[in-house]
């Protein structure tokens, strides 16, 4: 009874899923494309990355409720308001749309494959989500330092894949070169509870509680003096901690 009951709810969600992409999607670049008649180009996207936020936010929160509940919390809110570098751990493929949770408006660095996903894929090139791999590292920072200038925030998952039920992985220090170059803040993101949701391989959700820990930022002046090794291996400590904590407490 468990297994059909997960499965019923693993098909409304996609049957879900699909059908408010169907409409949501059109609907949403439709609104943007109205209002684009009458803001500047820049008042447009950060509008258009507002939708994408929305849309997220509905995808991880309403539609696989109550087989999956999120939570997100955090422990910074006297933080000045950004730009920030949000440094996450990455374990599954959920982690894109979590990040939804941030208040804030934001792009993506991500891997090759999520250009490829047919409609999301182009609406994310168009919202100016950064693909490390398929850019020079010049352009890549003259890019992200660009768009921190402008207020936008840039998520990164600097393990690079996924790391599953394995610990935290090592950290590619492309990102935290472009911070130091920047001057921005650096706040650690803490992602724990959808190793299963879905687990590698698989589409299938498990039933539980996702938790998204927004951490204190580390500040321009707390790690100036820094190299690029020592920072991305400080922010992953500080990853690793709250971990390891959630852990415990699930």
């Amino acid at each position: 009874m468990e297994i059909l009951k997960l499965i019923y709810l693993n098909t409304m969600f996609y049957v879900s899923f699909f059908l408010f992409s169907a409409v949501g999607i059109p609907l949403l670049s439709l609104l943007v494309a109205f209002l684009s008649l009458f803001m500047s180009h820049r008042r447009t996207m950060k509008r258009f990355r507002r939708a994408i936020n929305w849309y997220g936010t509905v995808i991880i929160r309403v539609l696989p409720f109550p087989l999956v509940r999120i939570r997100y919390k955090d422990f910074a809110k006297d933080d000045e308001r950004g730009p920030y570098v949000f440094v996450c751990n990455h374990q599954s493929t959920s982690d894109p749309f979590l990040m939804a949770c941030l208040p804030y408006e934001c792009i993506q660095v991500v891997n090759i494959w999520p250009f490829r996903i047919p409609v999301l894929g182009k609406f994310a090139k168009w919202a100016g989500y950064l693909s490390v791999r398929e850019m020079p590292f010049g352009e890549f920072s003259r890019k992200t330092v660009e768009l921190l200038g402008q207020g936008v925030s840039v998520i990164t998952f600097p393990e690079g894949t996924r790391s599953g039920d394995k610990p935290i992985g090592q950290f590619h220090g492309s990102i935290f070169r472009v911070a130091l170059q920047a001057k921005c803040p650096i706040a650690p993101v803490c992602i724990n509870g959808n190793k299963k949701i879905p687990p590698r391989g698989s589409l299938l959700l498990r039933p539980g509680t996702i938790r998204v820990h927004k951490l204190p930022a580390l500040q321009w002046e707390e790690y100036k003096d820094m190299k690029p090794f020592e920072l991305k291996n400080r922010v992953r400590d500080i990853i690793a901690r709250e971990q390891a904590v959630m852990d415990v407490k699930a």
